[in-house]
């Protein structure tokens, strides 16, 4: 009687596995048939009254029956699997004839361009680069470059102090400080210190609050004013032009004497005079020296056995007088127009 309830339920089984049509109807069946409270359960319990002979014949019979039921819903949920995830790829599929969407660049802002020109220049003539704290101590920002407290000079950088001690720096000279510092009066020390600047000035077309210096620093023995004079040549040269002519003018900086300001021959008219450089053929461009002894013998050099030259210059007058900017405000007011006409990446 068990045995024929046994076959009987693995047909039913087979018929309700093949007509299941997802796999929630095919988890039904698999509770109806195999659960703890299904028919074949009950067969199971029913076998202790079963003759000795008879009982091992209905208990394999009714683990074959068991494992085939499994097998065939395992075969079942492999087959809905399958079609439900080609019903889910086709309703996905991705038309790879489109075109695509143009992804947008962004590109090098016209002074970060600018300074990894002049950057890559120095970097060639076997300067590093080396850069410092924007928020920076009063000995390091004066002090150390022969600018004691109340000396005359200071005037001529109206500062931002925060303290009495720290304010923001007014030039990147600290930077040369600190490095000329931390070689502990072994040179050379050849480097450009490019970054951020900050002086109390009223913005206007010229002038601002906050912008940018890029100045460099040679030390070793027997530096020259020759040497100065032949490097700030060759940058002329790179970034204006390789006709371009410099001429070097005698001038004043504390931190550097003899002190000069170079100017370069007009690049827009060859230096027969023009608005540009107003009628003189000439265009002043940056500020340089000999590094004064004073600042070597405060940062641990012998000025006796080291000399050097330094050199500064603004990145936003470069790109004003290359590319004939009229007002300073234009590099930093993110306007794209403005910005998009120098596209330099």
């Amino acid at each position: 009687m068990l045995k024929e309830k046994l076959l009987e339920l693995r047909e039913q089984a087979i018929e309700n596995i093949g007509s299941a049509d997802g796999l929630k109807a095919l988890q039904d069946v698999h509770v109806r048939f195999l659960g703890k409270k299904g028919p074949i359960t009950e067969v199971l319990k029913g076998m202790g009254k079963l003759s000795a002979e008879e009982r091992p014949v209905v208990g394999q019979l009714a683990n074959e029956v068991r494992k085939m039921i499994a097998a065939k819903i395992e075969e079942k949920k492999a087959d809905l699997e399958a079609k439900l995830l080609e019903m889910k790829l086709e309703s996905e599929k991705i038309d790879v004839t489109l075109p695509g969407r143009k992804t947008v660049t962004g590109n090098h802002h016209l002074l970060g361009s600018i300074i990894r020109e002049v950057e890559d220049l120095f970097i060639g003539l076997g300067f590093s680069i080396e850069e410092g704290p924007e928020v920076e101590q009063d000995y390091y920002n004066f002090e150390a470059l022969n600018l004691p407290k109340d000396h005359p000079a200071r005037d001529m950088q109206d500062s931002f102090y925060i303290t009495d001690e720290i304010l923001m720096r007014t030039h990147t000279s600290p930077v040369q400080a600190h490095t000329l510092e931390k070689h502990k009066g072994v040179g050379p020390v050849k480097v450009i210190c490019p970054g951020k600047v900050y002086r109390r000035d009223n913005d206007d077309a010229t002038h601002s609050h906050q912008f940018m210096q890029i100045e460099g620093l040679y030390v070793d023995h027997n530096v020259r004013l020759s040497d100065l004079k032949g490097i700030l040549t060759v940058f002329a040269k790179h970034m204006f032009g390789a006709d371009r002519e410099i001429r070097l003018r005698p001038s004043f900086f504390p931190f550097t004497e003899p002190s000069v300001e170079m100017d370069i021959s007009c690049f827009r008219c060859g230096g027969h005079g023009c608005n540009v450089c107003k009628g003189t053929g000439w265009i002043e461009i940056l500020g340089a020296g000999m590094v004064h002894p004073n600042v070597l013998r405060m940062s641990g050099f012998d000025p006796s056995e080291y000399t050097g030259f330094a050199f500064g210059m603004g990145p936003e007058r470069i790109a004003m007088l290359k590319y004939g900017i009229e007002d300073i405000r234009n590099f930093y007011t993110d306007d794209i127009r403005f910005l998009k006409q120098f596209n330099r990446a």
